[in-house]
């Protein structure tokens, strides 16, 4: 699965409003991967119930704050907030309903949406997981095939400079030089050892 960075975001963020549900409680959360053709306007629907109006108003507030804080992320409109039944969050690319139990069952969503790929947030986790695992693994590939040039190009100069001797001449001349004479002082520490 190709995603774009901006996909890869508004996939972040949909995971972070997920995480919110969960830890205060959310029941039945869902998210809807909305197909392209027939959404239009967003990507996904993150759905979840509440108990009662105070527990829906609790997980739209922390939405927004989790959201804000971390992400400086603010909701294009919210609605609904006054009276908790049916609290509609619109981030352009995704949108996050929080139903109380019996008003989801009534307007029931993902039966109307069904194009829509539904997906359990943990779903929705691994699918992220293994999205940028393999992006990373691309982006490795191609730092590995960019590093190999620059080990050939080392080997050629290596390979250049052994086929010259010490003056820079070519090894494959036709004139043979005579070889340089060592130093008298190197010649005489090794009479010297050699007698001891």
């Amino acid at each position: 699965m190709n995603i774009s960075p901006a996909q890869k975001q508004t996939r972040i963020l949909v995971q972070a409003a997920a995480a919110v549900c969960e830890e205060k409680k959310g029941q039945h959360t869902r998210i809807l991967e909305l197909d392209p053709v027939d959404s239009g306007l967003s990507d996904f629907f993150l759905v979840t119930s509440a108990t009662n109006d105070r527990q829906a108003i609790a997980i739209a507030d922390e939405i927004e704050l989790r959201l804000k804080r971390n992400f400086g992320v603010y909701a294009h409109s919210v609605e609904g907030r006054r009276n908790g039944e049916w609290i509609l969050l619109d981030y352009v690319d995704f949108v996050i309903h929080v139903f109380l139990a019996e008003r989801r069952a009534f307007y029931d969503i993902e039966r109307l949406r069904k194009s829509a790929r539904p997906l359990a947030p943990a779903e929705f986790d691994a699918e992220l997981k293994a999205a940028l695992a393999k992006k990373t693994l691309v982006a490795r590939k191609k730092a590995a095939a960019k590093a190999k040039p620059k080990k050939t190009a080392t080997r050629k100069k290596a390979t250049k400079n052994r086929t010259t001797n010490a003056r820079g001449e070519s090894a494959k001349s036709s004139v043979k030089k005579p070889l340089a004479r060592r130093p008298a002082a190197k010649k005489t520490a090794k009479k010297a050892v050699k007698k001891k």
